[in-house]
């Protein structure tokens, strides 16, 4: 039987065919450790472009997070945006569950697509990834841009009052959402001038949360493609819960590189203390820009900010 109309169908195919109109193609990569990565990756790579790592956070897949500028990177790099373990087709049968696996991951994505040095701007969750790649393989990064991520929490943070939701097990229902109250939860506590939430409808939020189609990959074999979050949910909220455990800042190494830290203001998910912290951590190499009137998705609500930023940061 057919699906009806699909709004979310239609938009991820439009941000599908914006990623292969701005020269990239989809790719799995099987790293033989029970570990299989998705990546898109230029279709063809000029030489004389700086690499550019892209790492999305939690919620919506990577074409969502980064289609609406990527159009704006690719003449200036050649761009990498693969989906992190749990999400999309990059799956593992390993039990580990930290930022720094992750980290490992996509490492040795890198490299088996004989990338040796690159840049890398890290978003949300994908920031913690980015940081631990950038701490863990110095001499493969250039530069590192972070993205309202808490790098510098501690775990004892959760119990002194510095997030909003203190309770793992319920900010990770918020990050993962499986019904469309959460999901309008999670807009409400993402951004800081969230649309009407009573008036979105919650046809349209199940759609987003649940729909999957039949795509096209290289190798050419149908995947399965899924927007939102209804595949590995235990695996996904298991991530967040590894972020905290035994995080203290004394252990957390400084990276040299030089570091964009761009922070929303009124951010619920990772308050801006985080970002200040993380400022005083690195010290000069970093340089700290607190996008106004915006919350924890300061990309989607100051998008030509976001990309301004961006540009001036990482082309030379």
């Amino acid at each position: 039987m057919s699906r009806c109309f699909s709004f979310t169908d239609v938009k991820n195919s439009c941000y599908r065919s914006t990623f292969i109109k701005s020269g990239l193609r989809s790719t799995i990569t099987d790293l033989h450790d029970s570990t299989v990565m998705h990546c898109w990756i230029p279709t063809v790579r000029e030489y004389s472009k700086p690499n550019l790592l892209l790492i999305h956070g939690l919620g919506a897949n990577a074409l969502w997070q980064w289609g609406d500028i990527i159009r704006f990177m690719t003449p200036h790099f050649n761009v990498f945006v693969p989906d992190l373990v749990f999400f999309e087709e990059s799956y593992t049968t390993r039990p580990e569950r930290t930022e720094a696996f992750q980290a490992q991951c996509l490492m040795r994505l890198m490299e088996a697509h004989s990338v040796k040095k690159f840049s890398l701007v890290g978003l949300s969750y994908g920031g913690f990834v980015g940081y631990g790649l950038a701490a863990q393989f110095s001499e493969a990064v250039e530069r590192v841009v972070i993205c309202s991520a808490g790098v510098c929490m501690e775990e004892k943070d959760l119990k002194e009052g510095v997030f909003r939701v203190s309770d793992l097990e319920e900010a990770a229902s918020i990050l993962v959402p499986q019904t469309p109250n959460k999901l309008r939860e999670l807009m409400g506590y993402t951004m800081f001038r969230p649309p009407p939430l009573n008036l979105v409808p919650s046809c349209l939020l199940a759609d987003f949360i649940d729909v999957s189609r039949l795509q096209l990959s290289d190798p050419p074999n149908l995947i399965e493609e899924q927007v939102m979050c209804t595949e590995y949910v235990e695996e996904k909220k298991q991530l967040i819960l590894a972020i905290p455990r035994d995080r203290k800042l004394a252990n957390i190494p400084k990276i040299t590189h030089p570091t964009l830290i761009l922070w929303g203001e009124y951010d619920h998910v990772f308050p801006l203390e985080l970002g200040y912290r993380l400022k005083r951590h690195l010290g000069d190499n970093a340089h700290l820009v607190v996008i106004k009137n915006a919350g924890h998705a300061f990309n989607v609500e100051k998008p030509k900010e976001y990309l301004k930023h961006l540009m001036s940061f990482l082309v030379n």
